[in-house]
């Protein structure tokens, strides 16, 4: 996957806006970019080289010349497209600012399991939790052997999460392509299949082509598996999670999940996602917004200060290029 200097003074705030309410990072991030005004226009020097990326992903296309489009960016719940260059005729962008009203902060989740073994693992300390307070149903779910776990991963050795989770009886599907064999039985409630997760399916005339594509949107893959709920979608998937996330709200996915564990990225956009950096932030924004308006709360944040302090690809003092947010959808049964 692709990653992409100065520090901007527009996202002093960003440990504080996620760890306190992860829906206040695109609201006060996108104000200070405001205030700071305009940036002066580049000068035609070769962009920065980023790190070298595995061959599976393309990396965006290097930001058009100064006069050319810039990559339109689409807001999820209007559909509406950013002008070129921000301004100029046509459909405005969404503004960057939360409708009137203060948003909906952090809920509390007074029984929590981070999956792992080790006695001090407590949720502040452990980026990957569920919400077993019986009025969201998961622990319900677990205690009659029919929750059902999807983790979407990349080459990740860690699975003390997932085995914990089916050891206490879920049903636990791992969906990563580097396996082995396409479905193996880990063990009685643990799956292993050889798929990846994107935000589209195949081409027809190149599936066709590759009888056992291993790339499906979730959808598809629920479809597939004859699954209409899933208790628990966890997804680390090295930033394509902004765009499958979008896909998830998009097509509906949402409606068929309880609780959703996201590790987001935010060193750079993201795959197909471009644009000035208040528009990323307005598109991140609106996704952890509509988010709000299915219904989801988020319960509990990890920030990884192992991981480099960028965010856009500016250094940032005590921050990290990588949160994981926990949601549980208020509606579950």
């Amino acid at each position: 996957m692709a990653r992409e200097k100065s520090p901007g003074r527009g996202c002093s705030s960003l440990s504080r806006c996620l760890l306190g309410a992860a829906l206040l990072v695109g609201l006060r991030l996108c104000a200070e970019l405001r205030r700071a005004g305009p940036r002066p226009p580049a000068r035609s020097a070769p962009p920065n080289p980023a790190p070298p990326l595995p061959a599976a992903h393309v990396r965006p296309a290097p930001g058009p010349p100064r006069g050319a489009s810039r990559r339109q960016v689409t807001y999820v719940r209007s559909g509406r497209r950013a002008p070129p260059g921000g301004g100029g005729s046509g459909t405005p962008e969404p503004g960057c600012c939360a409708p009137r009203g203060s948003p909906r902060r952090k809920i509390a989740c007074d029984h929590m399991s981070t999956g792992s073994p080790a006695p001090d693992a407590s949720p502040a300390k452990k980026p990957w939790s569920v919400c077993l307070d019986d009025r969201f149903g998961l622990a319900h779910q677990i205690r009659n052997k029919q929750c059902r776990l999807y983790s979407l991963g990349l080459g990740s050795d860690d699975t003390h999460f997932e085995v914990s989770m089916a050891n206490s009886g879920c049903e636990v599907h791992r969906f990563d392509p580097s396996v082995k064999s396409a479905h193996i039985l880990e063990s009685q409630h643990l799956w292993y299949h050889r798929l990846s997760i994107n935000w589209r399916d195949p081409h027809p005339a190149v599936a066709a082509q590759k009888l056992h594509s291993n790339t499906r949107k979730l959808g598809t893959i629920l479809n597939e598996f004859g699954h209409h709920k899933i208790d628990v979608l966890k997804a680390d998937l090295e930033s394509a999670e902004w765009k499958v996330l979008e896909n998830l709200i998009l097509e509906d996915v949402l409606e068929q999940i309880g609780q959703l564990l996201f590790e987001i990225h935010l060193h750079w956009p993201g795959f197909e996602v471009g644009g000035s950096d208040s528009s990323v932030v307005r598109f991140w924004y609106s996704l952890l917004k509509e988010l709000e308006r299915k219904d989801f709360r988020l319960f509990h944040s990890y920030k990884d200060l192992s991981k480099p302090q960028l965010f856009l690809k500016k250094d940032i003092f005590n921050a990290s290029s990588c949160y994981t947010l926990s949601w549980v959808n208020t509606r579950w049964k």
